[in-house]
């Protein structure tokens, strides 16, 4: 059987629809037809700066129906034939050989994916798993707070005992919190993961936030209810910050952007005890710094996915901790999304595949916030923020 796929082509620095064969499940995989991609920046960047030599499947969020079962799936998998599911492939977004989720169909290790429940759709669901994810690690397993699920802590401060030091904080003591870049995929949800956080512990918990003027009424409703909001296009926002939060500092940072001097300006804000997490590294040559009180704590999403990852310049490797903490993760959204978490606002695309490249990629740009199209006229190609851009390619079928 031959699918749809969009297909790298690494010498035209672009991406094209083919027809390839449809791939067969492992012993511990699961089939799934695809019902609806999501876009992720990283789609767009490594396909105008590919990573890979040759010819794959783009593409890394997707949400659609199991078709099959592998032989060696265990029972209490609560998996079926004709479940809803969402996850994410590496896709073009490495060196290694790994196809990704923009085709017809796809296989996936049974435990690295998510059941949709009853209250949310394939187009809603399409657009979590790899933001969510990105998220978790950096509020939970990266930073530190007080996750909703069990998980083997001290698998990961065996892998990382730099972190144990870090991890002594006084679990009454009110916190203040800072997201850069809160209106981000990435940022939505770690502001209402901090909450879910502090909600349970019972922590005080001040929310600041740096984002656009125009999505503070968002940012400061719920599930977000951020205390404080600075608007990142004032050079002077890191000053206004410090007034707010006084001597004390901030204990805990994300900088979802990590883009040219943000990491810099974030970690100036940090209290003696605080720590930041960033989402690219200093190999990518995205930011830069002149001086950092403290050393940030950086980690690649694909950790998750349990295989080595090559990829601009510098080597990922496997981390047996980070896809424990995947799985349990992915478990929880099962039972989380919709209730507990608000998956992030989508804007549906109109066409399919053939689309993506020319409408969806150019959107998201190929690097940087500034790298976006501005000069089309269509009301689906307005300028993008706090929204996924989803796509149902088969829907028509």
């Amino acid at each position: 059987m031959y699918m749809d796929a969009l297909v790298l082509d690494p010498e035209k620095r672009t991406a094209v629809c083919e027809q390839l064969p449809a791939p067969l499940p492992g012993p511990f995989e699961i089939g799934v037809r695809v019902e609806a991609v999501s876009l992720n920046p990283v789609d767009s960047l490594y396909v105008r700066n590919p990573l890979a030599k040759s010819r794959r499947i783009v593409g890394s969020d997707f949400a659609g129906t199991i078709t099959s079962l592998g032989t060696d799936i265990p029972a209490t998998s609560n998996l079926q034939i004709g479940d809803h599911v969402a996850g994410f492939l590496q896709g073009a977004c490495s060196v290694n050989e790994r196809p990704g989720a923009f085709a017809e169909y796809l296989v996936v290790p049974w435990d690295l994916v998510w059941k949709l429940p009853d209250c949310v759709s394939l187009e809603q669901a399409v657009g979590v798993s790899l933001c969510a994810l990105t998220a978790a690690q950096a509020v939970w397993y990266r930073l530190g707070l007080n996750a909703p699920f069990v998980y083997h802590e001290s698998s990961v401060l065996t892998e990382h005992p730099e972190w144990i030091n870090d991890r002594q904080h006084d679990p009454a003591a009110s916190i203040n919190v800072l997201i850069y870049g809160a209106s981000t995929s990435v940022g939505l949800l770690a502001a209402q993961m901090v909450r879910i956080s502090t909600k349970a512990g019972g922590q005080k918990l001040r929310l600041y936030g740096a984002a656009s003027k125009a999505k503070w009424e968002m940012l400061q409703s719920d599930p977000y209810c951020y205390e404080q909001l600075v608007d990142y296009h004032d050079e002077n926002w890191p000053e206004k910050v410090l007034e707010l939060v006084g001597s004390k500092g901030i204990q805990y940072a994300v900088d979802c952007i990590s883009e040219g001097s943000s990491v810099e300006k974030v970690s100036s804000l940090l209290a003696k005890n605080g720590n930041i997490t960033i989402l690219r590294s200093r190999a990518g040559n995205a930011w830069y710094a002149n001086s950092l009180t403290k050393e940030p704590i950086y980690g690649a999403v694909w950790e998750g996915l349990g295989e080595d990852v090559q990829y601009q310049g510098i080597t990922v490797h496997r981390s047996p901790a980070a896809r424990q903490f995947a799985v349990q993760f992915y478990r929880w959204l099962s039972g989380s999304v919709g209730s507990v978490l608000k998956p992030v606002p989508i804007r549906l695309m109109p066409g399919g595949l053939d689309t993506i490249v020319e409408d969806g990629f150019a959107l998201l740009g190929y690097g940087s916030m500034e790298d976006r199209a501005d000069s089309r006229s269509e009301e689906w190609m307005r300028p993008i923020s706090a929204e996924k851009l989803v796509y149902k390619p088969w829907s028509s079928a």
